[in-house]
């Protein structure tokens, strides 16, 4: 069996690396041929590769912050010959909002996953409750080590528990018995022993242990308490060593400091083992139940020492049936009364140390490892490899249900509020005609599909709000306050174009004559600004209002106007293309799928070959920059991609998706070419998770969506725009169904007659 390991790994100061190398040894003492040809994938938490001096055994490093060096690691470990991997995981040693990094590896694997969850939070953010959901979807089993992190991640986090074993934490083989750690000469000859180790942060309460101190040296002066640890490294980095310093000065001010003992070192397992033997009483004094894994704790009780602890969740565990003694959070005065009362009853500590070290005996690593390899047979054994990306097909069971409820939360009878806090409106930000415009498709593609009364009912707030932002010369503003009042005096060309394609769009799919003939008015009158548009995007949702409109209303002079615009993406095209180039500009930025839409929709009309050419020939080329790793990732707003440079990947902005769903779709109209179909699910399955960093934007506690993937996670605010993006993505996929139906039962009654 070979195993490919990820986590952190020894020689750095962590925990986790630690549990990792220990549990790679004890896996391999259970294996015929032990574990050489396993190997780690280190996670590093600096950029030099040579911070730490990795043993052989590393093959592959990833740099924490750095993204592609995941996306490098999966593919490393998937032309491996590994059979399996095991994955540590803490939220903080991975890159990105909550250690987010993590799941591009994961998704992109294709060897069987065995997940350890050292941290499950009860009460988890959106993104981390996210997270270890996508890992148990990634991961043939989770191992957790308490059975209140298994009722955790069913009752929190839905993941079924058949997925989950408990497996608990592992400690060292000690070679001796209780009899002869009892019995062998001290560390500290002729003193009583108290001890706690582990890296140091306020969250450990070592205060609460040293105000105890003084009530424990008046009974009896010769104890000692020894605190072995470094400073926890991003606590060193932000603070230094702040906490030490005041742990050392209270000791001071409390006359114990002959009594505490600092080890300022992250010592070797040899050199723990003698100190966890030295030791009478083990103490973690955390401050809240929030624990539920600790290592320190499992490698006390295995060591037989009597362990005092606050009630942490891992603790009130561990330390059931005569374990250990438990006291409250942030009681030194408990803690003291409890360690006097060991001290000066030896059949009462010696009870607790026989229970501790009989327990520890089922948790010495070569079990724990015997454990671990039957898992890991078993996830090797029932593995089904995962389909390819590239055979996703259009599946509306997907796609989560439609609700206008956060549309709603979002719109007043002004119109829909431009920006949220989170899922809440940001009304100080005001309404924007952009907003409106696409909240006004969006309603009538709602009330084609389903019939909304809801949706009927949001139509004459969208429509009022288009026609008070209407100038005198046709063109529109853009911001208007929460107080109604105009923020700005002329709107962009894109914002006049979005209005356009929204009236037209209206005209076509009315309800009833009195909005067609209200959206006609504002049409019409709206033309008169046409002329004076300069940008390409401008140009293209005009192009697809008026295109909608002319599918309706044939109008020669209308059709003359729209081909002028669509030849001027056209002659763009034409002076920026070249050899590896094929696009408007010099640069790809925003909303680039709705330029060849625009084209495509103008060939609908006029069926001038040259649109469709063209329309075609640029969103091919979108195509490779945006789905070539058979998901998709559009193009980032922090950079955008120029002609002979790199595509930025982030911020990916929803209004690009829902712009390539619709492309796609028209795309499917214009040649009934089914795969168009396939790449416009696989666009609108970004907003499920099926992107750069394997996380969903849509939000299914507040029916929204959020506002995009940013380097380091999601950005959580759910504005109006994503929102309606996503809507609309969903009623085009919606509408796509019934139309790719419709061809294939056409396609088998021609194949029948």
């Amino acid at each position: 069996m070979k195993i490919a390991y990820i986590s952190t790994y020894m020689p750095r100061p962590c925990g986790l690396a630690t549990f990792n190398a220990n549990l790679k040894s004890a896996i391999a003492k259970n294996l015929s041929n032990g574990d050489k040809d396993s190997y780690v994938v280190a996670i590093n938490d600096h950029d030099d590769l040579e911070q730490y001096a990795y043993g052989k055994e590393v093959k592959y490093i990833i740099r924490q912050q750095h993204q592609k060096d995941y996306i490098q690691a999966a593919n490393f470990i998937n032309n491996s010959p590994a059979d399996v991997c095991i994955m540590q995981h803490e939220f903080g040693i991975y890159g990105g909002d909550s250690g987010v990094y993590v799941l591009p590896l994961l998704n992109r694997l294709e060897k069987p996953l065995i997940s350890i969850l050292h941290t499950i939070l009860k009460e988890p953010s959106y993104l981390q409750k996210l997270i270890i959901q996508d890992i148990a979807k990634q991961s043939s089993k989770i191992v957790v080590m308490a059975e209140k992190a298994v009722q955790f991640l069913v009752d929190i986090y839905g993941i079924p528990q058949e997925k989950i074993a408990l497996i608990h934490h592992g400690v060292p083989d000690y070679a001796d018995d209780l009899e002869e750690i009892i019995n062998k000469p001290k560390l500290l000859p002729g003193k009583r022993s108290l001890l706690t180790f582990g890296l140091i942060s306020r969250n450990k309460g070592l205060e609460t242990a040293i105000k105890a101190l003084p009530a424990i040296v008046a009974k009896h002066p010769d104890v000692v308490y020894t605190i072995i640890g470094k400073t926890h490294p991003h606590i060193l980095k932000n603070q230094g060593e702040e906490y030490r310093d005041y742990l050392k000065k209270l000791a001071s001010d409390l006359g114990v400091s002959r009594n505490v003992n600092f080890i300022n070192s992250f010592v070797s397992e040899d050199e723990l083992a003698k100190y966890l033997r030295a030791a009478e009483i083990y103490i973690t004094p955390y401050l809240n139940e929030a624990q539920i894994t600790s290592g320190t704790l499992s490698y006390a009780v295995g060591a037989g020492a009597a362990v005092v602890s606050t009630p942490y969740w891992h603790a009130q565990e561990l330390l059931a049936d005569n374990r250990g003694k438990l006291f409250p959070f942030n009681d030194h005065e408990a803690l003291a009364q409890t360690i006097n009362d060991l001290l000066s009853n030896d059949n009462k500590l010696r009870t607790i140390r026989d229970n501790a070290y009989s327990y520890g005996l089922s948790l010495r690593y070569p079990k724990i490892g015997g454990l671990y390899k039957s898992l890991a047979k078993e996830a090797i054994d029932s593995y089904e490899p995962k389909a390819p990306v590239e055979n996703f097909h259009l599946n509306t069971d997907l796609l989560p249900t439609f609700t206008l409820d956060y549309v709603k939360r979002l719109t007043d009878d002004t119109g829909i509020v431009q920006h949220a806090r989170y899922g809440i409106p940001n009304l100080k930000e005001g309404y924007c005609m952009d907003d409106n415009s696409r909240a006004l498709i969006m309603a009538l593609m709602a009330y084609d599909q389903y019939k909304s009364k809801e949706a009927l009912d949001l139509l004459p707030i969208y429509l009022s709000f288009i026609q008070y932002m209407q100038c005198d010369n046709g063109n529109f503003r853009n911001f208007l306050s929460f107080k109604r009042e105009y923020l700005d005096e002329v709107g962009t060309d894109d914002s006049y174009g979005r209005t356009l394609w929204a009236l037209g769009f209206m005209i076509c799919n009315s309800p009833n004559n009195s909005y067609k003939e209200f959206a006609r008015e504002l049409f019409f009158n709206s033309l008169q600004h046409l002329d004076n548009l300069e940008h390409l995007r401008g140009y293209a949702n005009s192009i697809i209002g008026l295109a909608h409109y002319l599918n309706s209303y044939p109008d020669e002079n209308l059709q003359f106007k729209m081909m002028i615009l669509a030849d001027k993406l056209v002659a763009a095209y034409e002076a920026n293309r070249a050899t590896n180039w094929h696009w408007f500009e010099e640069k790809m930025t925003y909303d680039n799928a709705i330029l060849p839409l625009a084209l495509l929709k103008a060939y609908e009309v006029s069926n001038n070959y040259i649109y469709k050419e063209v329309g075609m020939q640029t969103l091919n080329f979108l195509d490779e920059q945006t789905l070539s790793h058979g998901y998709y990732s559009p193009i980032g707003n922090d950079g955008w991609l120029y002609k002979n440079g790199t595509k930025a990947i982030f911020d990916q902005q929803a209004i690009e998706t829902m712009a390539a769903v619709m492309m796609y779709f028209q795309a499917f109209e214009t040649t009934k070419d089914t795969r168009f179909i396939q790449k416009m699910f696989k666009s609108y399955l970004w907003f499920l998770g099926e992107n750069t960093l394997r996380i969903p934007l849509y939000d299914h506690e507040t029916n929204g969506c959020c506002d995009g993937l940013t380097p380091h996670g999601l950005n959580r605010n759910q504005g109006a725009e994503s929102t309606l993006a996503y809507f609309i993505s969903h009623l085009t996929v919606l509408k796509a169904q019934e139309k790719e139906y419709l061809f294939n039962e056409a396609v088998r009654s021609e194949k029948c007659d």
